[in-house]
């Protein structure tokens, strides 16, 4: 009865670890390395197109990083400012960003 608890207990656990993820976040290695502002998927064109990412100082580029659902790499970079005047924003930002997607991430 015990290792029935403890396997209930290990399941519930591990849920909310994969639902807890920020809808608007770029993770690499399980950590938030960025913040999202306008993401539009093409999945014809197999990418992701985003107006700004936000706090990007701890974002490898072009390593592979998860975006929702999606495996993907950020191709292109229209431009990057250590400069925000927005309250609360702090860090590097990247302009009109392309990612390509290469998949869907295991959850």
């Amino acid at each position: 009865m015990n290792e029935k608890s403890a396997t209930s207990e290990g399941t519930k656990a591990a849920a909310p670890a994969s639902q807890a993820r920020e809808q608007d976040a770029i993770y690499q290695n399980g950590r938030v390395v960025g913040h999202v502002v306008d993401p539009e998927v093409d999945l014809e064109a197999k990418e992701i197109r985003f107006g700004e990412i936000l706090g990007t100082d701890h974002l490898l580029i072009p390593e592979e990083c998860e975006f929702q659902k999606y495996r993907i790499v950020v191709q292109k970079i229209a431009f990057a400012s250590k400069v925000d005047r927005r309250p609360g924003h702090g860090g590097r930002t990247l302009g009109g960003c392309t990612a390509e997607i290469l998949g869907y991430r295991e959850q």
